[in-house]
């Protein structure tokens, strides 16, 4: 096993963990105290850190815990997407096109916000993060064919809702 540094290994997962939060509680500053929490219970975990296997998959999992926690004791009932959020670039060739794009990511987004907790996840850390299938079931506490099915399902409730947003409106 490696030395695991808290600088070089835990705190680079800093905005990996932001994302993660954000996207479980839907709020910007909650998912800030998330990733603060998070790095404290590892922290305090430390003499633990040469029998962790993975120290993102073990910082993921505690992130992803806390903001459920949290989300439970809250009762959120995702309301919106923290408007802050950056846009994703795009190569629109108009205002118009570029208006058009951006309303379509909006709803994307929306769209994913009323997913099923587990099929939210699962498209954050595979669509949004690029993990592997055997990360996210670590992280997820699943087996790989549930991510799966999860991914599969949350992109075709994704499909057909925005397929029929697209053609008949709100």
């Amino acid at each position: 096993m490696k030395k695991v540094s808290f600088r070089n290994d835990v705190l680079p997962l800093k905005n990996q963990l932001y994302r993660l939060a954000l996207r479980i509680t839907l709020n910007s500053a909650e998912a800030e105290d998330i990733v603060q929490d998070t790095m404290m219970k590892v922290w305090n975990q430390r003499e633990r850190w040469d029998e962790i296997e993975s120290m993102e998959a073990f910082c993921l999992t505690i992130c992803r815990n806390l903001a459920l926690d949290r989300m439970r004791k809250a009762e959120n009932q995702n309301d919106s997407l923290d408007k802050t959020m950056e846009q994703q670039p795009d190569r629109a060739s108009s205002p118009f096109e570029h208006a058009v794009t951006q309303d379509r990511i909006q709803l994307v987004r929306e769209i994913i916000n009323t997913l099923p907790e587990k099929q939210r996840s699962c498209v954050q850390l595979r669509d949004i993060e690029g993990k592997a299938y055997k990360e996210i079931a670590e992280i997820l506490s699943i087996t790989e064919e549930q991510v799966k099915v999860n991914i599969f399902r949350a992109r075709q409730t994704i499909k057909q809702k925005f397929q029929n947003l697209e053609n008949y409106g709100l």
